[in-house]
């Protein structure tokens, strides 16, 4: 992630180390993750130790350390959704993706996570696609959604 970029969400917040945690996250909504360079500058901008930003990031969930694919497909594992199938949507979508839950496709396309129950328990299951909801899923729903963004990137 450029340098210039990360200055001026910093700047954002007047470069205060007090908004630390909403500065790292505007980082990781603009590179899909925190990246170790833009840590590591914003811990020399701020003068925050580089501990405290990874002590953070390791705590929030929400937070991520690897690259993760342009597209993310997250699905809830709430006990509603759990008891409606979404299982079978992970392993529909590790399928179609030829990757893992957790993982991202080689082409750095698409990731797959799960999470804990989001609160939209009446869509269940469900599938949230670079945060739009897609509820009531089945297998074959999921599959011809992942057709059609992985035509719309230019593959299949």
């Amino acid at each position: 992630m450029e340098t210039a970029k990360v200055d001026v969400i910093i700047e954002k917040y007047n470069g205060e180390a007090s908004s630390l945690l909403a500065i790292m996250q505007d980082v990781q909504d603009e590179a899909n993750y925190l990246p170790r360079e833009a840590v590591e500058y914003i811990s020399k901008k701020l003068d925050v130790p580089v501990a405290r930003i990874y002590s953070m990031a390791t705590f929030y969930e929400s937070f991520h350390l690897e690259p993760r694919g342009k597209n993310i497909c997250t699905v809830c594992m709430g006990t509603a959704c759990h008891v409606r199938g979404a299982e079978r949507l992970v392993e529909q979508l590790e399928r179609d993706l030829d990757v893992s839950s957790g993982g991202t496709t080689k082409d750095g396309l698409f990731s797959i996570e799960e999470v804990n129950c989001v609160g939209a328990c009446a869509l269940g299951p469900l599938l949230i696609v670079n945060g739009e909801y897609h509820g009531n899923q089945t297998t074959n729903s999921v599959s011809k959604l992942i057709k059609k963004m992985k035509k719309n990137e230019g593959g299949e």
